[in-house]
């Protein structure tokens, strides 16, 4: 599996991964990724095999009185890639990036229903910090977590 930054040529495969792993109402608009691909104050780390995408991963991060703070927007892996240890890798790609962009802590939303998400959250040393009903369609809870960085997160 070789990991490395998004080019704006993948968008169109990076996109019909993303209907891949998401429906609608779920799913993120085009709009909406070519933004967070974008930004100058994010990354987006790509997986692939042979050519053929199995997963991305985007994480911005922004700037407040308390310092730099990471924000992972989505980690997606295509079907048939999943249980091979991609998400967990994606994850730490981020958080290496928001490391050199001097974040202190990384935090996300994951849909309360997804197990396995929370399981690799979890794994990977991020503490549930709260509950927010209705925060996805048809309402569905999302779990917060966060995750405190150092210096021997980046990679």
């Amino acid at each position: 599996m070789i990991y490395r930054l998004y080019t704006s040529e993948d968008f169109d495969v990076l996109y019909a991964l993303e209907e891949v792993c998401f429906e609608p109402p779920f799913r993120f608009g085009q709009r909406t990724i070519r933004q967070l691909v974008s930004f100058s104050n994010a990354a987006t780390w790509i997986a692939e095999e042979n050519g053929k995408m199995a997963g991305f991963a985007i994480v911005e991060w922004t700037k407040d009185e308390h310092g730099i703070t990471a924000y992972i927007q989505t980690i997606e892996v295509a079907p048939e890639a999943r249980g091979q240890g991609i998400g967990r890798e994606l994850l730490k790609r981020l958080e290496g990036s928001a490391s050199e962009a001097e974040a202190v802590l990384i935090w996300l939303h994951v849909d309360a229903i997804n197990a396995s998400a929370v399981r690799l959250y979890e794994k990977q040393g991020y503490v549930c910090e709260g509950r927010q009903e209705n925060y996805y369609p048809l309402g569905r809870a999302a779990l917060t977590y966060v995750k405190r960085l150092d210096s021997k997160t980046a990679s």
